[in-house]
């Protein structure tokens, strides 16, 4: 029997702090003029002291197993996309997986910029396709706020923090995931980086000094790649999936510019209605933008069961890529298997653990003495 890997699950978090351009005004050389006209953002979310890309990837997927009626402990696996993890190691994935209570669960980060969600969405339906896995979390999480530097007018007006994320399960009916496409150009690494913290610039009072832990962006370069390859992948998964550009019903894309946006939808000879775009209202929010778009285009009725939608993404790296879904939403079951406190039970769970493990740690010190 063939199987199909089906989106059946969705949610977004989005941190309640608004920062509007007219905020921006009091604290860099720019104007709320100057940010619309080359980017179409108004305004932008940022993470409150005791948010993170974990607590917000765990709100996000917590909605999408509610929304997929999956209970924690169905997760196979976790894929954490993020430009902004919580530690470079452990894993964020492996701090959500703690967090929900999906104690049968791998969980891995996935790195490959704002493309991420795209790349993870794509391994997470190979995977099920396979019939490795039936359950797959697939989350985008950033908070790309604290490796803004404030006095960047050209980088500081663009970034936002949120969370989205999918649930995908195996299903012997047709639909879901039927085509993706992943490419990736090193050559132009150094258009768009954060260049220290790693082992090759690892971080020093030097380092700190120079701003080196701050996001860098050659604007027109990455202007001029994404513009080229936001059409070339959606055609190329289009022809993947042995479909055509008239049997597409929508297009999510990567909410980097609304001049992007808009220039994928001219290219492709499409309407600008037919391509979703809500980055007015959160910026560039990287891995997240995808799902948050997506979530947000059900909600408005945008997206409906038996649309044909093409995600599609670029980013750092440089990477980009697509994916073509036939989308259905949650699969048919009997009963309820979601329970809305076991939420509770899974942070209690996780508390108890690390308690027992510092008492642990203790008693084995107390008796190597």
């Amino acid at each position: 029997m063939s199987r199909y890997a089906h989106i059946t699950g969705w949610g977004m978090a989005i941190p309640q702090k608004v920062l509007t351009n007219y905020d921006l005004e009091k604290m860099v050389e720019t104007s709320n003029e100057w940010i619309l006209s080359r980017t179409g953002i108004a305004e932008r979310r940022i993470a409150a002291e005791n948010e993170s890309s974990a607590s917000l990837g765990v709100q996000a997927a917590l909605k999408a197993l509610e929304v997929a009626n999956v209970h924690p402990l169905e997760v196979d696996l976790i894929i954490v996309a993020t430009s902004s993890p919580e530690h470079i190691f452990p894993a964020t994935a492996c701090i959500v997986q703690d967090q929900i209570g999906a104690k049968r669960a791998g969980a891995f980060d996935l790195s490959a910029a704002c493309s991420g969600f795209i790349y993870a969405l794509d391994l997470a339906a190979a995977a099920i396709r396979s019939g490795a896995l039936n359950t797959v979390l697939v989350i985008g999480a950033e908070t790309l706020s604290r490796f803004v530097d404030w006095n960047d007018r050209n980088t500081c007006v663009l970034f936002g923090d949120g969370a989205g994320a999918f649930v995908l399960q195996a299903s012997e009916e047709p639909g879901g995931v039927l085509a993706g496409v992943m490419r990736s150009d090193g050559s132009g690494a150094e258009l768009l980086t954060l260049e220290a913290g790693g082992s090759k610039v690892p971080a020093s009072q030097a380092t700190v000094l120079n701003g080196q832990h701050y996001i860098r962006m050659n604007g027109r370069e990455v202007f001029r790649f994404a513009t080229r390859v936001m059409a070339q992948s959606t055609l190329e998964v289009i022809q993947k999936a042995k479909l055509s550009l008239t049997e597409i019903s929508v297009i999510i894309p990567h909410q980097a510019n609304q001049r992007i946006i808009e220039a994928a939808a001219k290219n492709l000879g499409l309407p600008v209605e037919k391509v979703i775009s809500n980055i007015h209202r959160y910026g560039n929010t990287s891995t997240a933008s995808i799902p948050i778009a997506t979530c947000e285009a059900l909600q408005e009725g945008k997206l409906k069961a038996g649309d044909t939608v093409v995600f599609v993404g670029f980013g750092a790296g440089l990477t980009w890529g697509a994916v073509l879904v036939q989308w259905t939403g949650p699969l048919p079951t009997k009963k309820r298997v979601y329970p809305r406190r076991y939420r509770w039970f899974a942070r209690l769970r996780s508390r108890i653990l690390r308690l027992w493990r510092r008492v642990e740690g203790f008693l084995w010190g107390k008796n190597a003495t």
